[in-house]
């Protein structure tokens, strides 16, 4: 299912669109409600824009590293880039992280994974850190593991930058 149009009169009410479905003969758009995904690390919130770009990273879904971190569950809270909270982590937002079991702070970039330079501190979307950071908002806990099976925990202790809150709607 595509998002086709978010209705503005109705909050949380969204079009989908499901082209090329084997069981869906043809296009056939639904009027759904957008649910919140729900997870250790609270409500997911992305712009249509960082969702659409993640769509089109997967080739027309969600890549298998955010599907698998929610569980296949539905599209997260998804809203305009002009009306996103300036506490929530977007697509190229600089946070500040405070691991829970160390208390140490550190900044790191969400990027793209073109764009990812972990010892910089850019971070790819579709990294474990990555894929649990975004959508949440200041004071979440982002839960993930190491690929050893090690729980890894941080809470987005402060958002230092934010492209949409500059006004920068289209990076």
């Amino acid at each position: 299912l595509r998002l086709i149009q978010r209705h503005h009169g109705s909050p949380g009410k969204a079009l989908l669109r499901d082209s090329g479905h084997p069981n869906v003969g043809g296009d056939r758009i639904y009027g759904v409600h957008i649910m919140h995904i729900r997870t250790m690390a609270g409500e997911r919130t992305f712009t249509e824009q960082d969702f659409c770009r993640l769509e089109h990273l997967g080739g027309g879904t969600l890549p298998p590293a955010l599907a698998e971190k929610w569980g296949g569950r539905t599209v997260p809270t998804l809203i305009p880039s002009s009306e996103v909270p300036t506490t929530t982590v977007t697509m190229y937002s600089q946070v500040e992280v405070r691991d829970i079991r160390s208390q140490r702070k550190q900044r790191v970039t969400l990027c793209y994974p073109r764009h990812a330079e972990p010892n910089l501190g850019f971070i790819s979307v579709l990294s474990p850190v990555g894929s649990s950071l975004l959508g949440l908002s200041v004071g979440d806990i982002a839960h993930w593991e190491t690929p050893h099976g090690d729980p890894c925990a941080v809470e987005v202790s402060a958002l230092l930058f934010q492209p949409e809150a500059s006004g920068d709607y289209t990076t």
